[in-house]
């Protein structure tokens, strides 16, 4: 029998020390892009595993790997995946959808925290010297004031709501997808995305990118928000329509942004929002923390062992 062969476009993991060990049980040949040592096309030719993060995995390279081979993306979504020719072709499709869900809906709070807050304007005053009074705050509400509508409503949006409402903010969401007595289950309310722009304080993103959901949020969803409101995003950058975002946050339609994902992604150094004091930026580190990364691995690595032994994949986007 030929031996398999495990290969790694790019990881989101500090080595490959797992993954090298996994070839080595499976006595598999081990090819990996992250050395610079091999290019894309001679990665991925015949490969039985692929590891994959961020890089584009389309209908060339999925070709080009074994019969039933598996892919599996470090992480949850799978946009970087051509699925449509993946189904086509045969090609098997995992994530780890649940290495980091924690530590999202962590770094979400916060960000909404800092930004209801002020806190990053209010800092940014006292460094440069400035005399910072009460009475020149403006408006500041208090989180439990505070209406947060969650678009989408899956894991990660309810470890969300579950953080905020121990806040004692008021939770609602939008999902086409979820039932609504599954979310009234865990105090949240279900309504229409209009609904939600017109009622929410801060709109929080966590819907998937797929071509339905590409620029969910564009200028007349933006126009739709509630006067004052913040929106975050920790999900995809390809959800918001970035010069529509300029347009509302230049307009005052949207009183401010935070956004651990953009489109694209870097922006580009004379982006608008690299320089607005109303506006925070993280660099699509959301799921990241020491423990979810070790998880991260793990769970990727168990799954392409799966792979290997011909046993049913715990995390299938497509098999």
């Amino acid at each position: 029998m030929t031996a398999p062969i495990i290969a790694v476009t790019d990881t989101a993991v500090a080595n490959e020390t797992a993954e090298r060990e996994l070839a080595e049980e499976f006595s598999a040949t081990y090819r990996t892009m992250t050395d610079g040592s091999t290019t894309i096309s001679a990665c991925v030719d015949g490969a039985a595993v692929l590891f994959t993060n961020f890089h584009p995995i389309t209908h060339r390279e999925l070709a080009a790997l074994a019969p039933r081979a598996v892919v599996i993306r470090y992480g949850v979504g799978v946009d970087n995946v051509d699925l449509d020719a993946a189904q086509r072709l045969g090609v098997r499709v995992a994530n780890v959808p649940d290495y980091g869900s924690n530590v999202v809906a962590d770094h979400t709070v916060l960000l909404i925290g800092t930004l209801q807050r002020r806190i990053r304007e209010l800092s940014d005053r006292l460094r440069r010297g400035e005399h910072v009074t009460p009475a020149e705050f403006g408006s500041i509400r208090s989180l439990e004031a505070t209406t947060v509508g969650l678009v989408g409503a899956g894991r990660i949006a309810r470890l969300t709501a579950q953080r905020l409402q121990g806040f004692g903010c008021t939770v609602i969401a939008s999902d086409p997808y979820v039932d609504a007595a599954e979310l009234a289950a865990i105090g949240v309310e279900h309504v229409e995305l209009d609904v939600l722009l017109r009622r929410s304080h801060v709109v929080s993103v966590h819907a998937p990118l797929t071509p339905a959901t590409e620029g969910l949020l564009g200028d007349p969803e933006l126009a739709a928000m509630r006067p004052g409101a913040i929106l975050v995003n920790t999900s995809r950058g390809g959800l918001v329509d970035t010069g529509a975002l300029i347009r509302a946050l230049e307009s005052g339609e949207v009183a401010g942004a935070a956004l651990d994902v953009t489109d694209p992604e870097p922006l580009p150094t004379d982006s608008p929002l690299r320089h607005r004091d109303d506006v925070i930026l993280t660099p699509h580190v959301a799921f990241y923390s020491n423990e979810s990364m070790i998880r991260l691995q793990e769970l990727a690595v168990a799954e392409g062992r799966r792979a290997l032994l011909g046993e049913g994949l715990r995390s299938p986007v497509l098999a």
